[in-house]
């Protein structure tokens, strides 16, 4: 969403760079809700590890992705695709939450393109810090 709202490009790194990888998103009020849970009631949660993602249910490939930002924010921006994988790439990431949903009656609530769409308003509500921080990340970057 970053570099569809400032016109930045963007890589299609690793599996051919066809931008078909797959990854679970989570909206931060989902986690919150979360988050809140738990602290209403300690004694159910201490001592338990547990994952926490959106599951099969809020996921989207890189190429969906990239979709849903293009029309967002009215912006197509450059992709240049990267056929080599790197070491530790995975084509697909969903988290399991299964021991979680055994626990609670919490599931994520909010879908992969409310969670783009939060994060492009979020993203157009504070545009002059956002880009400030992303200029001195580009800086330290370059002097690497």
């Amino acid at each position: 969403m970053l570099a569809h709202h400032f016109g930045n490009s963007l890589k299609y790194i690793g599996y051919g760079g066809t931008g078909k990888q797959v990854r679970d998103l989570l909206h931060v009020e989902d986690l919150v809700d979360l988050v809140e849970r738990q602290l209403l009631d300690p004694s159910s949660w201490d001592g338990r590890t547990v994952n926490v993602g959106g599951g099969r249910q809020c996921s989207l490939s890189l190429l969906e992705t990239t979709e849903v930002c293009q029309r967002l924010t009215g912006k197509e921006v450059p992709i240049e695709p990267v056929a080599e994988t790197r070491t530790g790439d995975v084509p697909i990431y969903l988290s399991n939450c299964e021991k979680l949903f055994g626990l609670d009656e919490w599931r994520p609530r909010r879908s992969a393109e409310q969670v783009l769409t939060d994060i492009h308003a979020w993203i157009a509500t504070d545009e002059d810090r956002i880009a400030q921080a992303l200029n001195i990340a580009a800086a330290a970057e370059e002097g690497r």
